[in-house]
């Protein structure tokens, strides 16, 4: 999960924060007026003339979880010292978990933790400047597997904010990330049909009327908890939901293998991405969808690309294989 400082906000009612109290001095007649800073935001909002960002506060960790959530998934976010599983390494990672219902109803949060470790190279300037961990910070530090494990041992669902990237790097880290179902809550909820105007973070926390803390792997984890368990103006279903629905279903991964070259701009325009082979994929063009437009799309490739009854090879998906390095 890449986090942002991207903040819009729009005037929607927190679900976390509690009203807080101010008192404030008024000399006109020595008197003194309790006022309330969320009535004051309110009166800001009903004027049209501002948007109010209220501070995002972490919920509550419950040590008996209430009845009837039977589920339990983890959001997860790691800082690395790059972009490459393969050469690059974690050096945060952040976890909280929280139970949840078949209709995809959040429950309570029962758990959470956040370590930092120290990679075997010095972290770059840059990862320094953007996540704020220097190598002070993660000098002997190691990430406490005993604390981390049982977490994820029990998740039905693990969910990134990027699980293409976040998926490769735990599984590279620890094989206790492998054989879960994983779920990116970028790419499995349409953001847009729900009224924003972006799938970052920052987009999504500002435009939800909160601010937060961001990059630190835990304060995102609940960032994007609160966000996923919000229900905007016209939205029947909480964004969870979405994602714990998409989740469930089958996905194919088509191969587009020895497709002619000047056939590119079609696939590319189509929403075909490139692989050289060297992630372990075919080399060649590849697009991902929903299993029920296997067929429309090798009619596609049959027809507007090879022009011949070509039989391209395909991968299905579930959640478990989904966002893997191959």
């Amino acid at each position: 999960m890449v986090s942002q400082l991207d903040f819009f906000a729009s005037a929607v009612a927190p679900t976390a924060a509690k009203a807080a109290r101010a008192r404030v001095g008024v000399r006109g007649g020595q008197a003194e007026t309790d006022l309330d800073e969320e009535a004051m935001a309110r009166h800001l909002e009903a004027t049209g003339s501002y948007r109010v960002l209220r501070k995002l506060l972490p919920r509550e960790i419950v040590k008996d979880a209430r009845p009837g959530f039977p589920r339990q998934a983890i959001i997860l976010d790691t800082e690395t010292t790059g972009l490459n599983h393969r050469s690059d390494e974690i050096i945060e990672v952040g976890v909280i978990a929280f139970t949840f219902d078949d209709a995809g109803e959040i429950g309570d949060v029962t758990g959470v933790y956040g370590g930092l470790q120290q990679p075997t190279a010095p972290i770059p300037a840059e990862i320094t400047r953007l996540t704020g961990i220097t190598n002070e910070m993660v000098a002997g530090q190691t990430i406490d597997m005993a604390r981390l494990t049982p977490l994820i041992d029990s998740a039905d669902l693990v969910i990134a904010h990027n699980a293409g990237f976040d998926r490769p790097f735990c599984e590279a880290f620890s094989p206790i990330f492998c054989n879960k179902a994983w779920a990116c809550s970028v790419s499995e909820v349409d953001w847009s049909a729900r009224g924003f105007e972006g799938s970052k973070l920052g987009y999504l926390i500002g435009q939800s009327g909160y601010f937060h803390d961001g990059h630190r792997a835990v304060d995102d984890c609940f960032a994007l908890l609160e966000v996923l368990g919000q229900t905007r103006p016209r939205s029947t279903a909480t964004p969870f939901a979405e994602l714990h629905q998409a989740s469930q279903r089958s996905r194919v991964r088509i191969y587009a293998e020895n497709s002619p070259f000047d056939m590119k701009d079609q696939l590319k325009a189509r929403g075909y991405r490139w692989s050289d082979g060297s992630d372990g994929r075919p080399k060649s063009w590849w697009v991902e969808l929903p299993e029920e437009k296997h067929d429309e799309e090798l009619h596609f490739l049959r027809t507007e690309i090879y022009c011949w009854d070509a039989d391209p090879p395909v991968k299905y998906l579930t959640a478990f294989d989904r966002f893997c390095a191959t």
